[in-house]
């Protein structure tokens, strides 16, 4: 088991606005998306801070992916949305457990 997994952690008092953007723009344009999962998620401790987790098959196809014009385009509204710059965690995964087997990279 190979993947890429970003955690884009940002902070916004905006969320609804976000997630109306976001939701559409990640399949729309002429080439299909390459990530394989989207998770959004709230931090329980820290009200207004936010977790976007994307996982990828790889590195080549997350970097793929944000070179798509559509991805750029999300990222400038994206950020206009946050009330401070968002900050890209990239991770390379090492081993995966579903609960049922555990899978090395």
């Amino acid at each position: 088991m190979t993947g890429f997994v970003q955690i884009i952690e940002f902070q916004t008092s905006r969320i609804e606005e976000i997630e109306n953007l976001g939701r559409p723009s990640r399949t729309e344009g002429s080439t299909p998306p390459t990530f394989r999962r989207i998770l959004a998620t709230a931090d329980r401790d820290r009200p207004g801070t936010y977790y976007t987790i994307v996982e990828f098959d790889s590195y080549e196809s997350a970097m793929e992916n944000s070179s798509r014009p559509e991805t750029s385009e999300f990222a400038a509204k994206f950020a206009a949305l946050c009330d401070a710059p968002p900050v890209f965690h990239n991770l390379d995964v090492q081993w995966e457990d579903r609960g049922d087997a555990v899978s090395e990279a």
